[in-house]
């Protein structure tokens, strides 16, 4: 009897270690893929942001013909707009015109999203900034790269003493063929993103 005991306590106790040795396993794995999060690389570094799950998101850039400064950047889901910033791209007499490099907007297209930075640290664009994939204009030959979708602030997101780091209002829409939007507006949005998820591309149409 004492014998069949051992054996029935020993079974018990290898089907308990095997249970524990399955959930340890198994455990960080699940927690993994529960956690909702997705690494995107960005310029320099890596941002996790979270999949939406409920829709597909994208972004659109809209441009005004009458005010390039004046033009609309969209949060597109499924192909419908949920979120809309005024934004800017271009300067000068020649803000219209794509082919000219370092004036000119953007050329129409898709764009693929890079990566999204809260500290940038390019010589000219610092703090929030969205990489964007480098094209050529209407012409076939003209490269268009460097491309980002930003503002004009310090690498810390806040306002320097610098022009090309301080936001003085309507005339910093004016860009050298970047989506330009205000330092609240970038911010409101990244934070839409923190809750909603990281849109992969941009359109550009008008």
């Amino acid at each position: 009897m004492r014998k069949n005991n051992k054996a029935r306590l020993a079974r018990i106790a290898a089907a308990a270690l095997a249970a524990t040795s399955l959930t340890l396993f198994t455990g960080p794995a699940s927690v993994a893929h529960a956690d909702g999060k997705d690494p995107h690389e960005g310029a320099k570094g890596t941002h996790m942001g979270k999949h939406s799950g409920i829709g597909l998101l994208s972004l659109k850039f809209v441009k005004n013909h009458a005010d390039h400064t004046d033009s609309r950047l969209y949060v597109m889901r499924d192909g419908s707009p949920v979120k809309s910033y005024r934004a800017g791209s271009g300067w000068g007499a020649r803000a219209t015109k794509e082919c000219a490099v370092e004036q000119g907007w953007l050329p129409n297209g898709s764009y693929r999203i890079g990566g999204y930075e809260r500290r940038y640290n390019g010589k000219l664009i610092k703090g929030y900034a969205i990489s964007l994939s480098g094209t050529v204009c209407k012409d076939g030959k003209t490269p268009r790269d460097a491309l980002f979708i930003h503002s004009e602030m310090t690498r810390d997101g806040g306002r320097g003493r610098d022009e090309h780091q301080r936001w003085d209002g309507v005339k910093d829409y004016n860009s050298n063929g970047c989506v330009k939007l205000s330092p609240d507006d970038i911010k409101a949005m990244y934070k839409w993103f923190e809750k909603n998820g990281w849109p992969r591309t941009l359109k550009v149409v008008g």
